[in-house]
C-alpha cells in the first residue's frame, strides 16, 4: 500500500530537455509505483518572469502531454495544472507573511534569475517565488519531492515555513524531504559543462530537447563539447564535459557512471558519442509517437486535467481550511 505522498512539478516554460526528464520526468514515472503521487504543472510560477498568453497556453498543454507520453499514468498519479487549484496561491500569500525579507534574498535561483532578466526588470513574483513552492507542496502533506540539486535551498526554505506555522498555530503542515537520484539529478549544457542544461539558454546546442528528430539529436551529440585528450573517462574535476555525456548515458541505461567508463575502456570519443546519439534517439522516439498521438487527441488531456485538479483540489481545500482556522480566519459557514 502507497503510504507515502509525493509532490512535484515543472514550469510550462520552453522545449523540455533531457535534463528535465532525467532530474525529473524519469522519477515522476517510476516513483508512482511506490507513492501517492501527486505531479503538477507549474504555470503560476512560469509567470513570474514575462510570458507570451499564446506560447504559455500551448506549453502548459505541450507539458501535460509530455508527463502522459513519457509514462504517467493518471490512474496512478494526479496530474493537474496549478492554477486550476486556488489553494495555491491563497496558502503562498499567508506563508510570505511569515516569510523573513532576509531568507527570499538569500535565494540563490532569485540572484541567477533577476540577472537573467534584469533588461526586462524583475518582478515581486520573482521574489515570492519559494513561498509559492513552499504551498504547493505543504497543501499536500507531501513527504517527500521529487527535485533537482538546484531547488534544494527552496525544499529547507519549505521546511522552515512548516516548523514555524507548526510551532506558532499547532501542527498543521508535513515536514516534507527532498527526494534525489545521484547520478541525474543535475544535467549541465553540452556546450559549457559549467552551466546547467537549461531550456531558456540562448543556444539550442545547449540542451537535447525532448521532441527533437533522431537527426537533430544526432547533430548535437557530435558537437557537444569535449575535453582534452581521448580516453572516455568519468572525471569531473580533469573532464567536466565527457563526464557530464556519461553520466547521461548512464541515467538512461540506468547504470553507474564507472560501468560507462569500463565499457568504452581503450576507445575513444567518436565512438562513445555514436553511441550516446543512437540510445537516445531509440530512447525518446517512443515518447515522441505517443506524444503525437496525444496531441491529435487533446480533448483527453483536457479531460485528464479536470479530473486531475477535482482530485488536488479536495486535497488543497481541506488543509487551507485547516490552516485558515488556525491564524484566526473566520470560516465562510460562519457567516452564510
Amino acid at each position: 500500500m502507497k503510504n507515502q505522498r509525493i509532490l512535484s512539478g515543472i514550469q510550462p516554460s520552453g522545449n523540455l530537455h533531457i535534463g528535465n526528464y532525467l532530474g525529473a520526468i524519469k522519477q515522476f514515472v517510476e516513483l508512482q509505483n511506490e507513492y501517492e503521487a501527486f505531479y503538477c504543472i507549474v504555470d503560476e510560477h512560469a509567470i513570474t518572469v514575462p510570458q507570451d498568453p499564446k506560447e504559455l497556453h500551448k506549453n502548459t498543454l505541450d507539458l501535460a502531454m509530455i508527463y502522459l507520453a513519457a509514462g504517467i499514468d493518471p490512474k496512478k498519479s494526479v496530474i493537474f495544472v496549478q492554477s486550476h487549484v486556488p489553494a495555491h496561491t491563497e496558502l503562498g500569500w499567508i506563508l510570505n507573511t511569515m516569510t523573513p525579507l532576509g531568507e527570499l534574498e538569500r535565494m540563490t535561483q532569485f540572484k541567477d534569475k533577476s540577472e537573467r532578466h534584469a533588461r526586462e526588470g524583475v518582478y515581486a513574483g520573482l521574489f515570492n517565488y519559494p513561498t509559492l513552492m513552499a504551498a504547493d507542496i505543504l497543501l499536500y502533506h507531501a513527504q517527500k519531492v521529487p527535485v533537482g540539486e538546484d531547488q534544494l535551498q527552496h525544499i529547507e526554505l519549505t521546511r522552515s515555513l512548516a516548523e514555524r506555522f507548526n510551532n506558532r498555530f499547532g501542527n498543521t503542515f508535513t515536514i516534507p524531504e527532498p527526494l534525489i537520484r545521484e547520478y541525474s539529478g543535475r544535467i549541465m549544457g553540452l556546450d559549457d559543462p559549467s552551466k546547467k542544461m537549461s531550456k531558456s539558454a540562448g543556444n539550442s546546442a545547449n540542451y537535447i530537447a525532448l521532441l527533437d528528430s533522431p537527426d537533430e539529436i544526432r547533430r548535437k551529440i557530435k558537437i557537444a563539447v569535449t575535453d582534452s585528450g581521448k580516453e572516455v573517462t568519468f572525471d569531473e574535476q580533469e573532464k567536466p564535459a565527457v563526464s557530464n555525456l556519461m553520466r547521461i548515458m548512464s541515467a538512461f541505461r540506468d547504470c553507474a557512471p564507472k560501468e560507462v567508463e569500463m565499457r568504452y575502456e581503450g576507445k575513444g570519443y567518436a565512438e562513445f558519442k555514436d553511441d550516446l546519439a543512437e540510445l537516445l534517439v531509440e530512447k525518446l522516439t517512443p515518447l515522441q509517437e505517443k506524444y503525437r498521438i496525444l496531441s491529435e487527441n487533446q480533448d483527453e488531456v483536457l479531460l485528464i486535467l479536470a479530473k486531475g485538479a477535482m482530485h488536488a483540489r479536495a486535497v488543497a481545500d481541506k488543509t487551507l481550511a485547516k490552516a485558515k482556522e488556525k491564524i484566526g480566519f473566520v470560516p465562510i459557514n460562519a457567516i452564510t
